[in-house]
């Protein structure tokens, strides 16, 4: 039994939707598009080189999705980093603008460090599965797959 967050679906494995959240572009505070300015489209973020997860990623792959469903196609990124806390440093540095979980940025956002920027007409919201080998999944799995969604439905 695992937990994935890629809108991915994988041939051999069952899986059931047990929760959620929403990806948020953030930016430093001196970046252009905390500054008051309009924020981005849809059209201007997928054009925008990112800092971003490694290819695969839950993040990465949910980012790509859902601006492929707005018939874009995202830009190379700026810089593929391994993980959220150093998306975030990079980001907090400066550096670009990334994409992450609202979850994961939900300290920064508070005290500042970070901005989320609103993007208008782009659908961020992404969905957390369980997932497990098709057909094995044994009553123990089950119970938990129950429970997790009863806990994100809390969410």
């Amino acid at each position: 039994l695992g937990f994935v967050e890629t809108p991915r679906r994988f041939p051999g494995l069952s899986t059931a939707a047990v929760g959620g959240d929403r990806l948020v572009v953030v930016v430093a505070p001196g970046h252009p598009w905390a500054r008051g300015r309009a924020a981005p489209g849809p059209d201007e973020l997928a054009a925008t080189p990112l800092l971003a997860r490694e290819v695969g990623s839950g993040t990465r792959d949910a980012y790509e999705a859902a601006v492929a469903a707005a018939g874009l196609r995202a830009a190379t990124p700026l810089a593929t980093l391994a993980s959220t806390t150093t998306l975030k440093a990079a980001t907090m540095a400066g550096d670009g603008a990334c994409v992450l979980s609202e979850l994961a940025v939900a300290g920064e956002l508070a005290d500042g460090r970070l901005v989320a920027v609103h993007v208008i007409g782009l659908d961020l919201a992404r969905e957390f599965r369980a997932v497990w080998p098709a057909g094995r999944a044994g009553d123990a799995a089950q119970r938990f797959v129950k429970l997790a969604r009863r806990l994100g439905d809390r969410a």
